[in-house]
């Protein structure tokens, strides 16, 4: 169980919240938080529910487990980084928005990307 604390952690940084901040909007000490942090303490589903409505993620983000019991991949260092520059909500948006594309818009939109970014002439 040690991942939900590493996920408290990661989301918490992601929201750019300090420990403080999330222990007090969750209504927790910080050494609680801590401690769910360092993986020496598990929270209940209570705990997780307070802590996933304050960083706005479902606590199936945060225990790495879905619904139906399958287990989360790991997310790549690479993407928590980029997540992480360009924030939370515009990384959703864009989320959200390239999950709607079919597969000859998803190109075309790389393709004008990749024009843009590097000034191909056609």
């Amino acid at each position: 169980m040690e991942r939900i604390g590493q996920n408290i952690k990661m989301y918490r940084e992601l929201k750019k919240m300090t420990q403080t901040e999330l222990a007090l909007k969750a209504r927790l000490g910080v050494s609680t938080i801590t401690k769910f942090e360092n993986g020496e303490k598990n929270p209940d589903r209570q705990t997780l529910l307070k802590i996933s409505t304050v960083l706005d993620v479902p606590i199936t983000e945060l225990t790495g487990v879905q619904e139906e019991g399958i287990v989360h991949a790991e997310i790549d260092e690479e993407l928590v980084e980029l997540i992480h520059e360009i924030g939370i909500e515009k990384a959703k948006f864009i989320l959200r928005k390239m999950k709607d594309l079919n597969e000859p818009q998803y190109l075309q939109l790389v393709r004008t990307v990749f024009e843009q970014k590097y000034e191909v002439a056609e």
